[in-house]
């Protein structure tokens, strides 16, 4: 797998999630096989005028390689100015976002909301592709909503702008995360451009992984919500794309033990304030479809101090263990 001039061990990949792929939860999916890391989405803007809180989601760790960081906005001129201020970081990849469905993202004409305007989504891509030093990729839906269904239309666009690769959504805005993706839409944009097409939607096992691979050709695999609480997902799919071999579900003992350790790099990340309160959801996702994690999810969600959660996640195990 290639995008401009980087060549890719593996071409599964992790999706920017807002408020989920931060540092720690990329460095959990690093070790798990994932073949290209991306951040939470970056407001071009708020780096232009040098926030702070913004560069510190730019943080990436030499561990992490090959990492994309990923920008929004649709003023062209600030859009530039990130992809300048961003040559100096140690990412290999600049994503543009055109497919947020978010209200306080799209009200300001960003994320999915640049689908509705190709004219501005290409002086935008223009505006990136022309200030970066980097191979430049972007990130869309099937469109805006069904009466707006045009992908390959955008893809056509970013391929003339220069971008490097795609990465397509098979949903509209409106249909946010509802409804089953869109796969068809996928090898559309296929067969219509010659840069790499990365598929994503609705990846969430193994078998899925591979009837996109087939059914699209695309060219890789992007992972969101598939990978929420599941971070083996890459190195299962990169398994059975090398042996033919569906390796085991991950057992309680490695779902816990990976809890825990995720909350442990996100304490030294975030502090144990921010870290336990973040953390509450993807615990949520670690345990879902546990025996009795119901309880003890509601019990995580009221504790406050990091060695209160470990010590209920190691209960919780041990109780599990001794139901066995």
């Amino acid at each position: 797998m290639k995008i401009g001039n980087l060549n890719l061990d593996n071409k599964v990949f992790l999706s920017p999630m807002a408020g989920v792929t931060d540092l720690p939860f990329r460095l959990i999916c690093k070790e798990q096989d994932c073949g290209m890391l991306y951040t939470e989405m970056v407001n071009a803007k708020a780096l232009c005028y040098d926030d702070q809180n913004t560069k510190k989601m730019l943080k990436i760790e030499e561990e992490e390689h090959p990492v994309a960081i990923q920008i929004f906005g649709s003023d062209p001129e600030y859009m530039g100015g990130a992809a300048k201020i961003l040559n100096s970081y140690p990412n290999e990849i600049l994503d543009i976002n055109m497919g947020c469905p978010a209200p306080k993202v799209v009200k300001n004409g960003d994320g999915s909301a640049l689908l509705k305007n190709p004219e501005l989504a290409a002086k935008v891509l223009r505006a990136v592709v022309d200030n970066s030093e980097k191979p430049v990729t972007l990130k869309i839906r099937k469109g805006w909503d069904d009466t707006c269904i045009n992908a390959v239309e955008i893809a056509k666009i970013a391929q003339d702008c220069g971008i490097s690769a795609i990465a397509v959504h098979g949903r509209t805005r409106e249909q946010y995360y509802s409804g089953k993706a869109d796969w068809d839409i996928i090898k559309e944009v296929k067969q219509n451009v010659s840069i790499p097409v990365i598929g994503n939607g609705d990846v969430f096992e193994v078998e899925d992984a591979i009837n996109m691979l087939n059914k699209t050709n695309c060219d890789a695999i992007m992972i969101g919500r598939g990978a929420q609480g599941n971070p083996w997902i890459f190195k299962r799919i990169n398994h059975y794309m090398q042996t033919g071999e569906i390796l085991p579900d991950p057992t309680l003992e490695e779902k816990i033990d990976t809890a825990m350790k995720h909350l442990k790099l996100a304490v030294q990340e975030h502090g144990e304030y921010v870290a336990v309160r973040e953390m509450r959801k993807h615990i949520a996702w670690y345990l879902k479809g546990l025996r009795n994690s119901a309880k003890v999810r509601d019990e995580i969600n009221k504790i406050e101090s990091y060695e209160e959660v470990v010590n209920k996640l190691k209960g919780y195990m041990q109780d599990c263990l001794t139901l066995e």
